[in-house]
């Protein structure tokens, strides 16, 4: 016979794998991560679906989780130095289709950490989007995740240029 605390705790494992959703948005495979316990900055990942009939853009993402919560990419530049940047005009997410935030592109970025990432424990963070409005979702933090495959190779990325002062200087937690 089952444990009401294993029952429980098998019920909110399976309400936090649920997607998300917000009017026409939807938030699939959400996770977030941080590259160690005194880690100062972390990232979440996950897919945006657009079930609606217009277009539809993230424009900011908001939690308590961070000093400072940005949407961010990678870009390569001339040098083939691969840099991490604040994307200000957020994501685009077409009608009909979807954009996803993964590892070595675009995420949304935590800087100057309040706390730990505990793995299994959740984050609450609100994602702001132009039509959508708000939507809260409860984020896992997954530290076991392996990097997804065309996972991104970090040996050329330049995070002393980060522009983001010494909150996050040499942490690396979209690997």
């Amino acid at each position: 016979m089952y444990s009401i605390k294993t029952v429980l705790a098998a019920g909110a494992a399976a309400l936090f794998a649920m997607p998300a959703l917000a009017g026409d948005i939807m938030i699939n495979d959400a996770y977030a991560r941080a590259s160690g316990m005194n880690a100062k900055a972390g990232a979440a990942f996950f897919e945006i679906m657009n079930h609606g009939a217009e277009d539809d853009r993230l424009i900011s993402a908001t939690s308590d989780v961070a000093k400072r919560v940005e949407l961010h990419t990678h870009k390569e530049d001339a040098n083939g130095v691969m840099k991490m940047m604040e994307v200000e005009e957020g994501f685009a997410v077409p009608a009909g289709g979807m954009h996803a935030l993964k590892r070595g592109g675009d995420h949304v970025m935590f800087m100057g950490l309040n706390q730990s990432f505990v793995d299994g424990e959740t984050l609450s963070v609100t994602l702001v989007f132009e039509k959508a409005g708000e939507m809260t979702v409860d984020i896992p933090v997954d530290l076991k995740r392996n990097p997804m495959a065309g996972g991104m190779d970090h040996s050329k990325m330049d995070h002393s240029k980060m522009g983001h002062g010494e909150a996050n200087k040499g942490d690396d937690t979209s690997n």
